[in-house]
């Protein structure tokens, strides 16, 4: 029986690193000696396509080397179920996770790696003011703790990037860069990535992502107006912000078009009862504007109402051949004005042309960032409690474009969790079954603000506490949306399994104290989803629980994985369990082979561990773990 210790490949989060090694080595067999790479034979491999030269195009910065080398960094960190502070825990698939989100990028790469739709960020803006991720390269969990004072009396704190240092644009760089790298993995074939952005950083935006998803995958640098009028504190105000989105790939992105407006259908009228149904005229000319002339698509139309001949324009041509012309004249599909005697024009029907118009590159048609101030003045009464949140109608439209019914939707710089309202909105408008994942630090908020005159200590709880009442909205208004508008808690923390950390002065004294590998105070339900992190399985997945021989056994994704992480497993027990936990399998029928993880502490001994172990494989159960 294989025992899952905390620096193992099982309890880390994804290795990226070794991914990659991996997939080379799989492409490239014969650049690899003894497992390291010969970048010599790699290069005659890749023939022209190296480029060798000192000088290339792109962004470097102090920290880069680093920010990248922290990307492939794996975790062992986990993430801790709170039921308590979670809606609907038992049904919803959305969740809502504490934490800095450099490192709960890293624990979702297992189980979420390729499987989320869209992303929207709304990062700080790099202003000059105080921003609160200042990444520590050599153990980031322990530095997320300290920020959150989680384990030590300083509390919340934050690193001044002030304009006058001559790292401004570096320090922004660096807490950026790693976690557009780990976005992209999470991103599916399919998936897009909007990012919020004002000028200050607009054009570093565009080039670390170029660099990260590839510049063929740039898809468009949406302007959006959010202001009425510009500020007046500046000679010229700006009004605007961008959205900058990319694809993961352009090939498959999954793009939708705009919803028609009121106004547009309406544009969609049928005077004559035509059997189609409503039509709107338009051009039958091709090449108004010149380019090439196509001698047989130059022809006369003849009005049936008056017999009059209409020739195209001087050097134009008509945009259907002759016989086409007299199929749609011989179907009323041409239209001669409202007296019939008119210029003719193509009947275009609304039945005919696309679902939707195509979206512009500038954003005018969805709220102003006022209406985040009001959507929230609403929710939690007339004060300002958050400065400048996104407004629902904006992330809205961003879903309308980026996703279906089903999209997993991510936002790990959550702030207010605009994005959740805005995913259990549309799921309600849409019958949609979208789910969320929203990652928000523990920031402490301002002091003497609002937000902790009403009782918040951090931005992630006032988080919370919105999706709770926004969620509640929308089921009083649709009963039938109670599956979507429910979340799951998580919070950041360092691993569930203890790291063996000798004491040089009490070597028994360690080893007594290390005999139980689980952190004291952790449940078991703790370690359950730790597994299910590790193991690359969805925190939402289904669990069943069965008591067998008295002892609590769990059955996650329909038997994928298997726990029993009681104790008192004596030799006696063992016996009843096995054949208990192989009866349950075969019922179960997983269509994937199945993993059981006990607790090592659980066992009175080794015999019975072995014992366990040995009834288990006899019974085609071969991967057995313990912890």
């Amino acid at each position: 029986m294989k025992k899952l210790e905390l620096n193992a490949p099982e309890t880390k989060s994804a290795d990226i690193v070794f991914g990659n090694l991996s997939a080379l080595q799989s492409l490239f067999p014969d650049a690899f000696r003894e497992g390291k790479i010969d970048f010599d034979v790699l290069k005659q491999l890749l023939g022209a396509a190296v480029d060798d030269q000192d000088e290339k195009y792109g962004l470097n910065w102090h920290g880069k080397r680093k920010a990248r080398q922290i990307a492939l960094t794996p975790s062992v960190g986990t993430l801790l179920p709170c039921p308590q502070e979670s809606v609907d825990w038992e049904i919803s698939r959305n969740l809502m996770i504490e934490g800095d989100n450099l490192e709960v990028l890293k624990l979702l790469q297992k189980s979420y790696a390729g499987n989320v739709n869209f992303i929207y960020i709304d990062p700080p803006y790099n202003t000059g003011r105080d921003f609160i991720y200042p990444d520590d390269f050599r153990d980031n969990i322990k530095n997320y703790l300290s920020i959150t004072g989680q384990i030590d009396s300083r509390g919340s704190k934050s690193t001044t990037n002030s304009e006058s240092s001559g790292r401004f644009h570096t320090a922004w760089l660096n807490m950026m860069y790693p976690r557009l790298k780990l976005a992209h993995r999470l991103l599916s074939g399919d998936g897009s990535i909007a990012i919020s952005v004002d000028d200050g950083e607009l054009d570093n935006v565009r080039i670390i992502m170029s660099e990260i998803f590839g510049e063929e995958n740039f898809l468009a640098q949406i302007i959006w107006r959010k202001r009425s009028t510009p500020p007046n504190d500046k000679i010229i105000g700006a009004n605007h912000d961008y959205i900058v989105l990319y694809s993961k790939s352009i090939d498959s992105v999954r793009l939708n078009l705009r919803e028609r407006s009121e106004e547009q259908v309406a544009r969609y009228r049928n005077p004559d009862q035509h059997p189609k149904g409503p039509w709107a005229p338009g051009d039958l000319m091709a090449n108004v504007k010149g380019g090439r002339y196509v001698a047989s698509l130059h022809f006369p139309i003849i009005n049936p109402n008056n017999g009059e001949e209409h020739l195209p324009g001087t050097n134009g041509n008509w945009r259907f051949s002759k016989e086409t012309i007299d199929r749609l004249l011989q179907s009323d599909e041409i239209y001669f004005g409202e007296d019939g005697l008119g210029k003719p024009k193509l009947k275009r029907f609304l039945a005919d042309v696309k679902d939707g118009v195509t979206y512009p590159t500038i954003w005018d048609f969805v709220p102003l960032n006022t209406s985040g101030s009001n959507e929230m003045k609403e929710i939690f009464g007339d004060a300002t409690i958050f400065e400048s949140p996104k407004p629902v109608g904006l992330i809205e439209e961003l879903l309308r474009l980026g996703t279906d019914r089903n999209s997993t939707c991510l936002d790990f710089f959550a702030g207010s969790s605009t994005l959740a309202h805005a995913t259990m909105s549309l799921n309600a408008k849409d019958q949609g079954s979208r789910r969320f994942v929203c990652v928000q630090l523990p920031e402490a908020v301002p002091s003497g603000s609002e937000a902790e005159k009403r009782g918040f200590s951090t931005i992630a709880e006032l988080s919370k506490e919105r999706i709770r009442r926004a969620g509640d909205k929308i089921r009083r208004a649709v009963p039938t949306q109670t599956e979507y508008t429910g979340f799951r808690v998580f919070k950041l923390a360092q691993s569930n399994i203890r790291a063996w950390e000798p004491l040089p002065s009490d070597l028994e004294g360690t080893l007594l104290a290390n005999a139980e590998h689980i952190v004291p105070g952790r449940s078991e339900q703790d370690v359950l989803y730790e597994l299910l992190l590790k193991l690359g399985l969805d925190l939402c997945v289904p669990i069943e629980t069965q008591q067998i021989t008295g002892k609590t056994v769990h059955a996650i994704g329909g038997g994928a994985l298997i726990t029993c992480l009681a104790g008192g497993l004596t030799k006696d027990v063992v016996e009843s369990l096995s054949a208990g936990i192989v009866a349950w399998w075969k019922q179960l029928a997983p269509a994937v082979e199945t993993r059981v993880v006990f607790k090592d502490s659980g066992f009175a001994n080794d015999v019975a561990k072995t014992n366990m172990a040995a009834i288990l494989n006899q019974n085609g159960i071969l991967d057995v773990r313990s912890l």
